[in-house]
């Protein structure tokens, strides 16, 4: 398992040790003692997933203090973009995003500290996304960004007409409007 920083601290990319054979393959996807060094103490608390059609697009989300989560994430079938945007004011790299391919083929994972929106749009036929989280779902605190926001300029590499948002995503604020309530 190799932990390889990105441009934004705090922020990585999890490549996976993958030994394959004739009967298909083994990888660890999750190693307490390995996180611990690379990351720091953290103690996941619940597993999701989720399963989406091409298009689809599910984000820009984080939960506000007191219930924000850290959230490794990874696609298990099919392929997606993930994009997590720092909104920590103060942060040297506030606003600014990193993209990731993550796939069942690649494996690769991505960990995402506290105070960042996440999403992900899917670009296979159709893809099954799981996320650890450190802390438990808090509707009262759940919040987002505008996934085509200008601002951040996300490039998505699709037309806006061939994505497909839930209502409530689509209703965010963009990130000129929003008041983080992350500081760094």
């Amino acid at each position: 398992m190799k932990f390889v920083n990105t441009s934004i601290e705090g922020l990585l990319v999890i490549e996976p040790t993958v030994f394959e054979d004739d009967r298909g393959y083994f990888s660890e996807s999750y190693n307490k003692k390995k996180f611990k060094k690379a990351i720091g103490n953290i103690s996941f608390v619940q597993d999701n997933e989720s399963k989406s059609a091409i298009g689809v697009l599910r984000g820009l989300h984080f939960q506000k203090p007191p219930f924000a989560q850290a959230k490794l994430v990874r696609c298990i079938e099919g392929k997606v973009l993930d994009v997590a945007i720092d909104i920590r004011e103060g942060s040297d790299t506030y606003g600014q995003h990193v993209t990731v391919e993550l796939s069942g083929e690649n494996k690769k994972q991505v960990f995402i500290p506290r105070g960042f929106a996440h999403g992900f749009l899917v670009l296979s036929e159709s893809a099954i996304f799981a996320y650890k989280v450190d802390n438990s779902y808090a509707p009262a605190h759940d919040a987002g960004i505008r996934w085509d926001d200008p601002t951040l300029n996300i490039q998505w590499g699709v037309n806006e007409s061939e994505v497909l948002v839930s209502g409530k995503d689509g209703k965010l604020p963009f990130f000129s409007e929003f008041e983080t309530p992350f500081t760094n």
